[in-house]
């Protein structure tokens, strides 16, 4: 059973940074597609960055080199770091699972969609003030 969960949210001033954290019990996520979702207040939830269990990592434009996505050497934690923060990176962040990688369809249009992954944790709020 796969219990991811979130941390590291918190409230940070426009161009700061935060580092948020998902972790499976202990458990390695090695063997895992992972991604990251926010979703904010009055918006559909939307995918940020995908790594595919082969460490191949794709981002959303808006976030292209500001945000990383990656597993500590240990593999047993998932990071997203944000660096260059904006207000508009305001909204819940979500940490997403699935044992296969994004469908093909959606690797080549370069989408990251919550139809992909089976499994996800509670979130952690991330708010940036300007």
């Amino acid at each position: 059973q796969v219990q991811l969960v979130e941390s590291g949210g918190g409230s940070v001033q426009s161009g700061g940074s935060l580092r948020l954290s998902c972790g499976n019990s202990g458990y390695s996520l090695a063997d895992y597609a992972m991604a990251w979702f926010r979703q904010a207040p009055g918006k559909e939830r939307e995918g940020v960055a995908v790594i595919t269990n082969g460490g191949t990592a794709l981002y959303i434009e808006s976030v292209q080199g500001r945000f990383t996505i990656g597993l500590d050497n240990t593999k047993k934690t998932l990071y997203l770091q944000m660096n260059s923060l904006k207000p508009e990176d305001t909204a819940m962040y979500y940490c997403a699972a699935d044992s296969e990688d994004p469908s093909v369809g959606s690797w080549a249009q370069r989408l990251i969609q919550e139809k992909d992954f089976r499994y996800w944790g509670r979130g952690t709020q991330v708010t940036v003030t300007s």
